[in-house]
């Protein structure tokens, strides 16, 4: 089965640590913690991300870089990129699966987006001002 935004808002609603709303094709997850993520589905995948900081708030952007780059693997099915939004660099937190992936994995790949995400921002903080 492939995934429709629909069936994942009803999959997420349906756990107490999540509030789920629909906005402008995408799903805005937040959790107890107040971390939001976004969710979308992109072609075969689904994709979930969470802003961690500006770029303009890193005191050194290849120190961080070289940090993110040789810690990847500590911090399981997530990934930490840099995007642009509205014409700002934000360094982001994100994970993607198959559009067909079981629910169970769906669920896990949020969780562990939240987890990482309170985990980054402890791990890198010292390289913010």
């Amino acid at each position: 089965m492939t995934w429709d935004l629909a069936q994942l808002e009803s999959l997420l609603t349906q756990y107490d640590d999540f509030v789920v709303t629909r906005e402008e094709g995408c799903l805005l997850i937040a959790n107890q913690d107040g971390i939001d993520a976004w969710l979308a589905i992109s072609g075969e995948q689904i994709l979930v991300e969470s802003l961690l900081f500006s770029a303009d708030q890193v005191k050194d952007k290849a120190a961080l870089d070289h940090e993110i780059l040789s810690s990847h693997m500590v911090f399981p099915l997530t990934t930490v990129g840099i995007s642009n939004i509205n014409e700002q660099e934000y360094y982001t937190a994100f994970g993607a699966l198959s559009a067909q992936s079981k629910a169970e994995s769906i669920v896990i790949e949020v969780e562990t987006l939240f987890q990482n995400v309170a985990s980054f921002l402890d791990a890198y903080e010292t390289h913010l001002q």
